[in-house]
């Protein structure tokens, strides 16, 4: 089971470097559908992204058509939009209906596409109605709140589809800055 992240239009080279981080991270495949509002040798997308870019997998695709097909081509059955227009909880989604196999089994979980939209116009209403109503989703924020950073969204959601496949490929071994260290006076 694959998750793949697939960002249409994005702007902001931080966004788009810490994703392709989190991508590189998580094992998720990572699409970039153009226009890009960067290039991708773009001095904050390098930083944002440190040296992953080159254990993330990443595709550029020169239209949405191109994305949908490569999705198709990657037997990706799932693939929803991320929107905050007419949408359902994300966390009422059920990913693994589209199965084949019991919801005990992680590993048969379908490959799944969760596409997000640019930071300052979101999806376009083509693209929403392509991968159709029922499957639009959306995270909670209280009512008066317009949206959340694209790079967090896309976190929450990544780690959401990861802890439902029971984190496959967390072996506990990850090594890096962040390993904690407990100091024990004794």
């Amino acid at each position: 089971m694959t998750i793949h992240i697939v960002l249409v239009a994005p702007k902001m080279p931080s966004n788009t470097g810490n994703i392709i981080r989190l991508c590189a991270n998580s094992g998720a495949q990572l699409h970039l559908v153009r226009p890009l509002g960067f290039e991708l040798d773009d001095k904050k997308l390098r930083r944002a992204g440190l040296d992953y870019h080159e254990y993330a997998h990443l595709q550029v695709h020169d239209d949405w058509t191109a994305a949908r097909q490569a999705l198709k081509a990657a037997d990706c059955h799932v693939v929803t939009a991320l929107t905050t227009k007419l949408s359902k909880p994300f966390y009422d989604y059920d990913f693994g209906k589209h199965s084949d196999s019991k919801a005990s089994d992680k590993a048969a979980m379908p490959n799944i596409a969760l596409v997000f939209g640019s930071e300052t116009a979101g999806l376009a209403d083509d693209i929403r109605e392509d991968i159709g109503a029922d499957n639009w989703l959306r995270l909670p924020m209280l009512a008066d709140s317009r949206s959340l950073n694209l790079s967090n969204s896309v976190a929450i959601c990544l780690y959401e589809i990861w802890r439902q496949q029971g984190f496959m490929g967390d072996e506990g071994r990850s090594i890096g800055y962040e390993t904690l260290t407990v100091y024990d006076p004794k």
